[in-house]
C-alpha cells in the first residue's frame, strides 16, 4: 500500500517550502572534466532541469556542493540568484550533505524537500504531491517507484499506508527483496520535525556515514509517521553517473518533449529522428521533417515547414515559412511569414523579413532581407572584418545575383539589383543595377595552341 490519494494534487499553496538540492556528486564515471550536474540535456544543465522543476513548488532553495565546486556555484547564482549555497566539507552520506545546509534549515519552513541535481526528470507535480502527506500530518514522505528489476535498490517496507523501513538490499531478507516498490531518493521532512531527526542519525554503519534514509525509523520511534508517495512512472527517478546514463535520460526526456508536440498538433513523421530543446515552441501545424535538431530558444509558428537535417538554434520562424532541407538557423535569426530559407543556407542575427527567398548556398549574417527580396545561391554577407561585426541591409524587392559578396557595411535599396558574381562595397541605391566584377575577357583559339604548347614538352601525355 502506498499513500497516493487524490488529495496529493491539493497541497496547501499557503504552506511555506524549503528545497535542499544536493549537488555534490563528482561523477567520476562520466570521464569528463566537466561537473556531472553540469552536463547538458536537452539545451540545459541537469542542475537547471532540477532548479527549474523545484521553482514550481516555492519557496526557498539551498544547493549544497563539494568542495572545490566553484564552476557549480556559478551555474547556481546564473540560474536562481536568490538560492543560498552551501558546501559540504567532507563528503559523510546524504544526512551530512543535508546537514550542511543547517543555516537555511533553522530558519523554518512548513515542509523541506531534499533532491538530487542528478535527477532530472522528476516532474514538478510529484514534487507537489510528495508535500501534500506532511501537509496531513506525516513527519517523512518518501518518493517510491517501481522499476522493472528492483535487483540493486533499497526496498520500501511499508505496513497498510506506513512506511516502516527503507532497506537497503545487502540487507534485506529473501522476503524484503520481493517487494517491487523500491526507494528514489527524494524525501519531504516536516520543517518542525527536520533538524531534529537529521541531528539525530549517526554514523554507526561500515561505512561510517550519515544515511538519510535513516530518519524513517528515528521518526516512527518518535510515534511519527513516515508514508511513500509513488512516482507515476518509474523513469522519473533515473539518475545519472555515466555517460551511457546521460543518454538513457536524454531519451526520456526526448519522448516526453515529443509526445507534448505531437499533442499540440506539430506533424512529425519521424518523430525519433527529431531532437527538441526543453523550450522548443511548435505551432499547431507546423511539419518537422526527419533529422532536425532544435537548439534552446526555438519558436516555430504555424504551418512553417522545417525539412530534414536542419539545425535552429536562438531562432524564430514566422508562420508559412519553409526552412531547410540542410539549414541552419543561428541565435538571432528572426524569418518571418512565408519566408523561404532552403539548403545549405546558414542565417545568424538576421531578420528575413516577409515573403523573402535564399533556396540555396547562402550566408546571411547581421542583415535585413527585406520583403519579397530573393538572395541567389552563393551569396554572401561579408560582415566580420577581423575586429568587428558590420550590419548588411538589403531593401524590399531587391534581386542579388548568385555568387555575389556584400562587404559590409553596405545598403542594397529597395528593388535594386546586384549582378551575379559581384563584390559588392559600396551603397546601391534603390532601383539601381550594381555590378562589381572583372571584365570579362575572350581570347579565341588560345586553348587549342596551349594544347600544342603543351604536346611539345618532354614527357608531356600524348
Amino acid at each position: 500500500m502506498t499513500a497516493r490519494s487524490d488529495v496529493t494534487a491539493q497541497t496547501d499553496t499557503a504552506r511555506t517550502c524549503l528545497t535542499v538540492v544536493l549537488a555534490a556528486g563528482e561523477g567520476t564515471r562520466m570521464r569528463s572534466s566537466r561537473p556531472k550536474v553540469l552536463h547538458p540535456l536537452a539545451g540545459r544543465t541537469l542542475l537547471a532541469h532540477v532548479l527549474a522543476a523545484v521553482a514550481t513548488v516555492g519557496g526557498r532553495v539551498a544547493v549544497v556542493i563539494g568542495p572545490d565546486a566553484e564552476p557549480v556555484a556559478a551555474a547556481v547564482r546564473a540560474i536562481a540568484p536568490e538560492a543560498d549555497v552551501f558546501v559540504q566539507a567532507e563528503r559523510r552520506g546524504t544526512a551530512h550533505a543535508v546537514r550542511a545546509a543547517r543555516a537555511a534549515l533553522a530558519r523554518g519552513a512548513d515542509d523541506v524537500l531534499v533532491v538530487f541535481a542528478d535527477n532530472p526528470l522528476i516532474r514538478p507535480e510529484t514534487y507537489a504531491q510528495l508535500r501534500a502527506p506532511l501537509a496531513a500530518g506525516a513527519a517523512v514522505s518518501v518518493l517510491g517507484f517501481r522499476p522493472a528489476d528492483p535487483s540493486g535498490y533499497g526496498r520500501l517496507v511499508t505496513d497498510g499506508d506506513d512506511l516502516v523501513a527503507i532497506r537497503e538490499e545487502k540487507d534485506a531478507s529473501p522476503a524484503e527483496r520481493a517487494i517491487g516498490l523500491c526507494n528514489g531518493g527524494v524525501m519531504g521532512l516536516a520543517g518542525a520535525q527536520a533538524l531534529a531527526l537529521l541531528d539525530a542519525v549517526t554514523d554507526h554503519n561500515a561505512k561510517r556515514e550519515f544515511y538519510l534514509t535513516d530518519v524513517v525509523a528515528l521518526a516512527r520511534a518518535a510515534g511519527r509517521r513516515a508514508v511513500v508517495t509513488e512516482a507515476a512512472d518509474a523513469t522519473e527517478v533515473l539518475g545519472v553517473n555515466t555517460q551511457g546514463q546521460l543518454a538513457e535520460v536524454g531519451a526520456v526526456l526526448q519522448r516526453r518533449l515529443r509526445a507534448a508536440a505531437l499533442d499540440a498538433g506539430v506533424c512529425m513523421a519521424a518523430p525519433d529522428t527529431v531532437h527538441l530543446s526543453f523550450d522548443t515552441r511548435l505551432g499547431r501545424d507546423v511539419t518537422v521533417e526527419p533529422y532536425v535538431v532544435f537548439g534552446p530558444g526555438v519558436t516555430v509558428e504555424g504551418g512553417a515547414t522545417i525539412r530534414a537535417f536542419s539545425h535552429l538554434e536562438g531562432a524564430r520562424v514566422g508562420p508559412g515559412a519553409i526552412v531547410g532541407p540542410y539549414a541552419r538557423l543561428r541565435p538571432g535569426a528572426v524569418l518571418e511569414r512565408d519566408v523561404h530559407v532552403g539548403n545549405f543556407v546558414e542565417v545568424k542575427a538576421s531578420t528575413i523579413e516577409a515573403g523573402a527567398k535564399a533556396n540555396h548556398l547562402a550566408y546571411i549574417g547581421d542583415a535585413r532581407v527585406g520583403a519579397g527580396a530573393n538572395v541567389g545561391a552563393g551569396t554572401i554577407t561579408c560582415n566580420y572584418d577581423g575586429a568587428a561585426k558590420h550590419r548588411t541591409d538589403i531593401g524590399a524587392g531587391a534581386f542579388i545575383g548568385s555568387n555575389s559578396s556584400l562587404v559590409a557595411p553596405v545598403t542594397i535599396g529597395e528593388g535594386a539589383y546586384v549582378g551575379s558574381g559581384s563584390v559588392i562595397t559600396a551603397d546601391v541605391p534603390p532601383d539601381g543595377l550594381a555590378i562589381g566584377r572583372g571584365r570579362q575577357v575572350v581570347k579565341e583559339g588560345w586553348a587549342a595552341g596551349r594544347g600544342k604548347a603543351a604536346r611539345k614538352k618532354p614527357g608531356s601525355a600524348t
